[in-house]
């Protein structure tokens, strides 16, 4: 089951008052999130990303094509009472304290006082800020107010959450500690839509990702299969001797490495496993098989600088 169903969206900005000009922010894209995801939106500057969330939250619309959020168009109100939003850059009163922040946002979500007093404390406690709830908001750090932005964003027990650079300005221990809440979400069935530039994080935690770029969808699909060069694939093992690494080099075309890797350039899984069988007759142990990937960020750069 599809959670967000993106068809066609197109949005259009005037360049310039009664010029009649127009600046594309989004021109034509299309994709799906399903149920229990974690979505990974990247993209450079400009690229249409905020544009883009503003429109399936309904606080902008598109120039053209559509957009649903369970089945329902994206105006639908019924549907916002499903989802939680955590923005760029939020801010909250100086003179509120945390749980006077979840509680006025508790509120807006319909949560009744007696919801609020069960909850307030133990959402604090799951980002870590349950010590800080009675602080005012002055006295917070930047990764502070993500922890509390998070926590109100989770406040109504949403089924669908945007969260648009939530890690920014948080410590690595604490983006651990946020990645981990992200996945006990996904474990619980809530889907996640996320927006972030640190895209080692989008990596570690997003099961499937899409590019914009110039308001253009430029690739889409698993991490996996994003990341993945071809069919070559890295070998560690114990010691090589001289004999099976000259074999390698003739026989599999391999590029040796050392004593205990090497990679090599197959036509498919069987052609691993008869390497695998012919290691294994001379003896040598095998640590370990990985089809060798570029990282997500090295993959973006080069895509972005080819359409650029």
């Amino acid at each position: 089951m599809n959670v967000i169903e993106i068809n066609g969206i197109t949005k259009n900005y005037p360049a310039k008052k009664f010029s009649g000009d127009k600046i594309k922010a989004l021109d034509n894209v299309s994709f799906n999130v399903g149920s229990g995801e974690i979505f990974g939106l990247l993209g450079p500057n400009g690229a249409g990303k905020t544009t883009l969330v503003k429109i399936l939250l309904g606080i902008t619309f598109s120039s053209a094509g559509k957009a649903s959020i369970f089945d329902k168009p994206v105006a639908d109100v019924n549907t916002k009472r499903k989802v939680g939003y955590l923005p760029e850059n939020h801010q909250y009163p100086n003179y509120l304290t945390g749980e006077q922040v979840i509680d006025y946002f508790g509120r807006l979500s319909g949560l009744s006082k007696a919801d609020l007093d069960k909850t307030t404390y133990k959402y604090l406690k799951i980002v870590g800020m349950d010590e800080w709830g009675t602080t005012k908001i002055k006295k917070y750090s930047k990764g502070m107010m993500q922890r509390l932005g998070l926590a109100q964003a989770m406040i109504s027990n949403p089924d669908l959450i945007f969260l648009d650079e939530p890690t920014d300005g948080v410590d690595p221990i604490g983006r651990k500690e946020i990645r981990d809440v992200l996945l006990e979400l996904k474990n619980q069935g809530k889907t996640i839509f996320l927006n972030s530039h640190l895209l080692s994080e989008i990596e570690l935690i997003c099961d499937r990702v899409a590019i914009l770029n110039k308001g253009a969808l430029i690739k889409e699909g698993s991490v996996e299969d994003i990341t993945t060069t071809g069919n070559k694939y890295i070998f560690t093992t114990s010691d090589l001797t001289d004999e099976m690494m000259n074999k390698l080099l003739v026989e599999y075309k391999s590029t040796v490495h050392g004593r205990n890797e090497f990679s090599c350039s197959v036509n498919g899984i069987e052609d691993v496993n008869r390497i695998i069988d012919c290691l294994r007759a001379s003896g040598i142990l095998i640590h370990g098989v990985n089809r060798e990937k570029n990282s997500l960020e090295s993959m973006f750069i080069n895509l972005i600088e080819q359409k650029n």
